[in-house]
């Protein structure tokens, strides 16, 4: 087993995006290591939404596993070097 070192993790801009009745963050794309887990992403939602119920979804399609690695979900559903969360505070898909 091979140890990263912190400068060499693999950083992931993720895109947050309003849908439906969602307030909108004044910055809508930040930096996330991408050994970090999805459910760090719906925690920062939630903290900066002050909501508890919190609809997430990637690329408007899916809502993925909390578990799920971020540079999972970027390199299977990210394009222009960029993972697309949406977020609702209903459900909004699927």
């Amino acid at each position: 087993m091979s140890a990263e070192s912190p400068s060499s993790v693999r950083k992931v801009v993720v895109h947050l995006r309003a849908t439906g009745d969602a307030p909108i963050l004044k910055q809508s794309k930040f930096k996330i290591a991408g050994t970090d887990k999805f459910a760090k992403v719906i925690d920062f939602l939630r903290r900066q939404l002050h909501r508890e119920t919190l609809f997430v979804y990637v690329n408007s399609a899916f809502s993925p596993n909390p578990d799920e690695l971020v540079i999972d979900l970027f390199n299977n559903f990210g394009f222009d070097g960029k993972l697309v969360v949406n977020y609702a505070c209903s459900m909004a898909w699927g």
